[in-house]
């Protein structure tokens, strides 16, 4: 409940960022002469750009949350039961070996939404965020070509 709180107050703080940020380029481009008016545009572009790249990550959060409660809907969630550091932090031998449980799943059937959400979760607690992203949009094309 913590992330979609927080993910609330950015979206709260970008949307005033946007028009705050809008609202100068608006007067940029009221000035008329060439200069003004290009960074004008090029300033409007920017609330733009945020609000598509926000949009995706609520998105994104939002399929990831569908797929989890599907998973434990059926019970097949992974249970988070790695050992810990005293900082909180996964012990990162416990997490490579519980990765190499949940990779070798993945290679033994590839087109399953479920091992590929594992998969990510395996990355994840490995610390690998950039892969846990990417196995979790696997999963979540998975799902869709599934439901």
């Amino acid at each position: 409940m913590r992330a979609k709180q927080t993910a609330f107050v950015l979206a709260v703080v970008f949307v005033a960022y946007a028009v705050l940020i809008g609202w100068r380029g608006v007067l940029l481009i009221e000035v008329g002469t060439p200069v003004p008016v290009v960074l004008g545009v090029a300033v409007l572009v920017i609330p733009f750009v945020g609000a598509y790249l926000v949009w995706r990550e609520i998105q994104f959060g939002r399929r990831t949350e569908v797929l989890a409660r599907e998973l434990e809907a059926a019970g097949g969630l992974p249970v988070d039961d790695l050992p810990r550091r005293p900082s909180g932090r996964v012990d990162r031998a416990a997490a490579d070996e519980a990765f190499g449980r949940y990779k070798a799943e993945a290679e033994a059937a590839p087109d399953d939404w479920r091992v590929w959400f594992r998969l990510s979760t395996a990355y994840d607690a490995a610390g690998d965020r950039k892969r846990a992203r990417e196995a979790m949009r696997t999963a979540i094309a998975h799902h869709d070509r599934t439901s």
